[in-house]
């Protein structure tokens, strides 16, 4: 198996739906729930798969782990997640731009337990080292790090960094917004590509956590858009904002195409360096237009 957090974080998921499923009737799946509370519901899930923060077990009950329709939460639930990195910039904001940005980060990494990190970890050794689609696969399921993972972690971390300290230099409040902003847009962007390219491996975990709904994947790339002109455009302005937008878009999208050509189809691992990258281009222009 992969060391991909990811990966971990669906069979965890998975096993806690299955284990509350034993001692509960079975109600079908997600449709026989309100409306209303279908969503909370995916939200609920959608935040304990995506992250270590606490779940009541009463979302879990009934439902089979399969998460084909909450991906329509993934941008909301980034929202939730980034709230405490969030947080700590507006608290800090006299501190050291650097420094700060590098206490949110590292915040925002242990609350999603570096989930889409190690897959792009994984994904930049294999594509990088692997001759063809089978070794790259092989190399990704591999629980040791190579050089192109190390790389890419440093190259992740220095330039969300630079690009939000950047951010913070001028206005905290501004980088609050932003990484509220990036942390839905980018989830949005993640659930575009699940849903884009088929599973690489029949078997993998990816699979087994089902396979976005298309009315799912639309809701997301339109909430999270959405949240990133509500929080962004009183601060930085429409132009900035949809052009960060566009630029996330085109990480993500020209990343899909890249990974259809290497694997011909998507793993956990390539999932993560998706938010991962769209993350770091929203980032990136967010700061060099403002």
């Amino acid at each position: 198996m992969s060391r991909s957090r990811l990966a971990t974080g669906k069979l965890v998921f998975s096993r806690k739906s299955r284990l509350c499923a034993q001692t509960h009737s079975r109600v079908g799946t997600e449709e026989q729930l309100p409306n209303a509370t279908e969503f909370i519901a995916d939200l609920a899930r959608s935040v304990g798969f995506l992250s270590r923060l606490p779940v009541p077990d009463r979302f879990f009950r009934g439902h089979d782990g399969t998460i084909s329709r909450a991906v329509r939460a993934f941008p909301v639930a980034g929202l939730v997640i980034a709230i405490l990195p969030a947080l700590v910039l507006l608290l800090l904001q006299y501190g050291d731009p650097l420094l700060v940005s590098l206490i949110a980060l590292a915040l925002l990494t242990l609350v999603t337990g570096a989930l889409h990190e190690d897959g792009l970890a994984d994904t930049a050794d294999g594509l990088g080292g692997g001759r063809d689609k089978d070794h790259a696969l092989l190399i990704m399921k591999d629980s040791r790090i190579g050089a192109y993972g190390v790389v890419a972690l440093v190259l992740s971390f220095g330039l969300r960094a630079s690009a939000l300290s950047a951010l913070f230099r001028d206005d905290a409040v501004t980088a609050a917004l932003a990484v509220l902003a990036v942390a839905a847009v980018s989830r949005a962007i993640l659930v575009a590509h699940w849903r884009a390219l088929p599973s690489a491996r029949e078997n993998g975990v990816a699979a087994s956590a089902g396979f976005p709904e298309d009315s799912a994947r639309n809701i997301a790339l339109f909430s999270g858009a959405a949240i990133a002109l509500v929080l962004l455009v009183p601060v930085l302005g429409l132009p900035k904002v949809l052009l960060s937008l566009i630029m996330a878009a085109l990480a993500g999208f020209g990343f899909t195409r890249f990974v259809r050509q290497k694997l011909g189809g998507h793993t956990g691992d390539t999932i993560g360096a998706t938010q991962q990258l769209s993350e770091i281009a929203m980032l990136a222009t967010l700061a060099l237009a403002a």
